[in-house]
């Protein structure tokens, strides 16, 4: 019996409507409140020091924290997702920033934000995750660089003005302003650094981020430490959500900032699924992609609108809200709403807090993106994989995100074509000696040797998904394989799909069999295939079977004679 499909909208409904419909206990709640307010503790640093690093007013990272935590997680299809700020958007927002402004990074978010909305709509979520892995670790490993590189200022106290957006421009704007070196800033930093480690290590629950950046503002402030801070650099943190702001939109700032939105676009949807299915590989459970997608638009258009910088699914926070016990999205809005107030209540002490202890916090959180020993372990991998991963990591650091992932991209999926054309193909029968057993034969056995197929007949076995790159290899092999039959059996009964450019290939070579006599014959073909070849027009003769296929050649055969 089959099972009804599911309707196409129940794809769309939010994980927090489906654990209300379930039923919302009261345990329920005192877990998501517990899990929420620990992974506030852990975001509200984050967002801060995330904000910083990307150029713009550390308040724009809480906004959103807050608006991007509710959103996604009322509207998502992820039971445990917290989104918010993440590395993977410093580096195109440091870009878009110091050369179009604020008012362009909104335009280009509110481009995203719609893109993701589209891209969910039209259930195209399932392919967004097909990113090759190499490409991931790659491009991840790189903006670890890039972000590190841009914190070593604030690290050593350093004020060098008109920092450059590449690594090696940092570098050197660094190295010219050595003189204005602060040794306070870096003992600043250093016991920061320290002070994470060491909690990290003797007590993972605690949120080791907060207490070290309170630690250090306490210990300037006390000890009237000349360090920037905040307060120094910003003028302190907002105490509220800005008034709604739509940017003047064009078609020229569109059309301008459109690579940089498709850039936020993309890492936006690979982040928050890959965030979703680690959240589903520690629960068990399985996430709504098209639904999560429609949400992350909503939030970043959201974000873009109420003053924020773009958000995704965080994997870190995501992965301290499911071992903090959250069981449905109440967390995420849980922790959205303490961010809310924690910010409300406490922005006037925010000033204090020095900007060196922050450049530690993303010093550690660079170190945990960089995934040293993952990258080790690709490096010494295949070497196609070794080779995107070096290509991502190198175009990231040093040239830009956007080159970077579509060269990994397009360089992957050649690998793959390249190594798919190595198992799917063809496989030539020539020159079998008679006692062979044919191993093209069906199973009833009616030919089963290579010396009863007729004189004149040859046969090739076609294998596996037979697309672009197969249908190269299968030319090539039959320009090599050396004389002309009078007919040729091909066995389809391995193919289960043919793409345009296979079916072409196979046209082109009908043909030309045609043109110097040849007669092809096409046996055992499955239902796809048949399709794509009629779409093609493609005029040979086909056979239910084998069998049918060596006496069609036979007959064929004896006519000719």
């Amino acid at each position: 019996m089959e099972v009804p499909a599911s309707p196409g909208w129940r794809l769309f409904v939010p994980k927090l409507v489906t654990t209300f419909l379930e039923g919302y206990r009261p345990a329920d709640m005192r877990a998501d409140l517990f899990a929420g307010l620990t992974v506030s503790i852990v975001a509200l640093p984050l967002s801060l020091a995330l904000a910083i690093a990307s150029g713009v007013a550390p308040g724009r990272g809480l906004f959103t924290a807050v608006i991007a935590g509710f959103l996604v997680s009322a509207l998502g299809g992820s039971r445990f997702q917290i989104a918010g700020p993440t590395g993977a958007f410093v580096v195109v927002v440091a870009g878009v920033v110091q050369k179009y402004g604020y008012e362009g990074l909104v335009t280009a978010t509110l481009i995203a934000g719609v893109l993701l909305i589209m891209t969910g709509v039209a259930r195209l979520g399932t392919y967004i995750k097909y990113i090759p892995f190499p490409v991931v670790t790659g491009f991840t490993s790189g903006i670890a660089v890039v972000i590190f590189s841009s914190q070593i200022g604030d690290l050593l106290g350093i004020e060098a003005h008109h920092v450059p957006a590449d690594v090696i421009g940092k570098l050197w704007a660094y190295a010219g302003a050595t003189g204005t070196f602060n040794p306070l800033a870096l003992a600043t930093g250093a016991g920061t650094l320290g002070t994470i480690l060491v909690l990290q290590r003797l007590a993972p629950r605690i949120p080791a981020f907060l207490i070290a950046i309170v630690g250090a503002g306490l210990v300037v402030w006390l000890l009237g430490m000349h360090v920037p801070t905040i307060g120094t650099r910003f003028g302190g943190i907002p105490s509220s959500l800005p008034a709604p702001h739509l940017p003047i939109l064009s078609f020229d700032a569109i059309r301008t900032l459109f690579p940089a939105a498709f850039t936020i676009f993309a890492l936006g949807g690979i982040e928050s699924l890959l965030s979703a299915t680690v959240a589903d590989g520690m629960t068990g459970r399985r996430h709504r992609a098209n639904c999560e997608l429609v949400a992350q638009g909503v939030a970043n258009i959201a974000c873009a609108v109420l003053g924020g910088i773009p958000a995704t699914g965080a994997i870190a926070r995501t992965a301290t809200n499911i071992r903090a016990g959250g069981r449905t999205p109440m967390s995420g809005i849980i922790h959205s709403a303490a961010i809310f107030t924690m910010m409300a209540a406490f922005a006037p002490l925010g000033s204090y807090i020095p900007l060196a202890s922050l450049a530690a916090v993303l010093a550690v959180v660079c170190w945990n993106m960089a995934e040293s020993r993952v990258f080790g372990l690709i490096v010494r991998s295949a070497t196609g994989d070794r080779v995107v991963l070096l290509l991502t990591f190198g175009l990231t650091v040093f040239v830009d995100l956007s080159v970077a992932i579509a060269a990994g991209v397009v360089l992957a999926s050649l690998l793959f074509a390249h190594n798919m054309a190595r198992v799917a193909g063809a496989s030539a029968y020539v020159g079998a000696a008679p006692e062979d057993i044919d191993e093209f034969a069906s199973p009833n056995r009616q030919v089963t040797a290579r010396s009863a197929l007729p004189a004149g007949v040859e046969v090739f076995r076609l294998s596996g998904p037979f697309f672009f790159a197969a249908a190269a290899e299968f030319e090539d092999l039959l320009s090599r394989s050396g004389g002309t039959p009078k007919a040729l059996i091909l066995r389809m009964e391995d193919v289960p799909v043919i793409d345009t450019s296979g079916a072409v290939a196979l046209k082109r070579f009908a043909k030309s069999a045609a043109a110097k006599g040849t007669t092809i014959v096409l046996s055992e073909l499955n239902a796809e295939p048949a399709k794509a070849l009629r779409d093609m027009e493609l005029k040979v003769l086909v056979a239910a079977t084998f069998e049918e296929g060596v006496a069609i050649a036979r007959a064929m055969v004896e006519a000719q004679n």
